[in-house]
């Protein structure tokens, strides 16, 4: 079904090790607003859809947020690499070093485990849209958050990749609603 190429959409860099930061993009990573509740929020919405379009839209973005995933999972790596438990203690990561060492697991920015709760599917179309561009601009807020408590340029440089991928998304749902609205302005209701 896909083709996994073993290169990230957009390179990842970082300048130094910065543990507070990496803390503040797990948010990113399992958080309500971050790329795993999106990717599955699509992939899940998909069947509710008559629209042909509107299913390819969804899927091409479910799966682009699973990159964004990947990118934030490297992002983390590399702002903690070769962190001690006592760095990690003093950044306020002690509990997930505790329990994952350094590899990341799916919280929000603190702590709270990753749940389902963080996506909507109503199984009407128009209705998922909306929360489809609610989530992608809550997400560009959070990245635009990011891009702000960080003066790393290189950072800074994936993070607004990240944060302008999620207004295209907004549009792109955007332009999948007015279809479907269009589509529903037209049926003959008797």
């Amino acid at each position: 079904m896909w083709v996994y190429e073993k290169r990230l959409q957009y390179p990842v860099r970082v300048s130094q090790r910065d543990l507070p930061m990496a803390k503040f993009l797990i948010a990113q990573y399992g958080g309500p607003d971050g790329e795993l509740a999106a990717s599955l929020r699509y992939l899940n919405q998909r069947y509710a859809m008559k629209n042909r379009m509107a299913v390819a839209i969804l899927t091409d973005i479910a799966t682009e947020e699973f990159a964004h995933l990947e990118m934030i999972a490297t992002m983390v790596h590399k702002l903690i690499d070769g962190a001690s438990g006592e760095e990690m203690r003093a950044a306020g990561l002690g509990g997930h070093y505790a329990d994952h060492g350094l590899d990341l697991f799916y919280t929000d920015g603190n702590g709270a485990p990753f749940s389902s709760t963080y996506f909507q599917a109503k199984g009407d179309p128009i209705t998922n849209l909306y929360e489809d561009i609610a989530a992608e601009e809550k997400a560009r807020a959070v990245y635009q958050n990011l891009i702000d408590m960080t003066d790393d340029r290189d950072l800074q440089d994936g993070l607004i990749f990240l944060r302008e991928r999620e207004v295209v998304h907004s549009q792109r749902f955007r332009e999948v609603l007015a279809v479907l609205r269009d589509e529903q302005a037209t049926r003959t209701f008797y």
